[in-house]
């Protein structure tokens, strides 16, 4: 280089990404999942493709609708006293309003423990309930390990049938 010309290698680096600064990825745990990671649950690897988020006056909860290669199912995660985990898939039980109390499922008795309503964010698959109202009921058998979730949509009434899972049960990888 002669003396008395300097060159600004800044601008070239920026223009052909040397030093390229790399964005961080936040570390992904239950309380934090993002549609597009992946989550790995009884060996079998499921694609984050929607969230709903659940608001009832201030107590939330959350809702990720994982599609694997075979079926979808959704992974339900709920801080209250302590973490609580469950895998949820939609059944075939035909309810009406009003719910009862007590409902059978495949040869299980489950008692109504709570019930409410809640507005609801949804993301991906699930946007379109965003800013949707649902009502809600949470029942649970004897041995308080099979759940029962109905949720009245308009006039759709869902229902799911979950059991509970531990944090340590589920992997997790960033999709961004």
């Amino acid at each position: 280089m002669r003396k008395g010309k300097v060159i600004d290698l800044g601008l070239f680096d920026r223009l052909f990404n040397r030093g390229k600064v790399e964005a961080k990825v936040e570390k992904r745990t239950v309380l934090n999942l993002q549609v597009g990671d992946i989550v790995t649950y009884n060996l079998q690897d499921f694609q984050v493709v929607g969230k709903l988020h659940y608001d009832d006056h201030g107590y939330t909860w959350d809702a990720y609708q994982l599609q694997g290669d075979r079926k979808a199912v959704w992974l339900s995660v709920e801080l209250d006293d302590e973490l609580e985990l469950g895998i949820y898939e939609t059944v075939q039980l035909p309810l009406e309003v009003p719910i009862p109390k007590e409902v059978t499922y495949d040869g299980r008795q489950y008692r109504l423990e709570e019930n409410g309503q809640a507005y609801v964010k949804g993301e991906g698959r699930s946007q379109n309930v965003h800013g949707k109202e649902v009502k809600y009921y949470d029942f649970e058998d004897a041995s308080e390990e099979h759940f029962l979730s109905v949720e009245i949509w308009g006039s759709e009434v869902e229902v799911s049938y979950g059991y509970a899972i531990e944090e340590y049960e589920v992997k997790i990888l960033a999709g961004s």
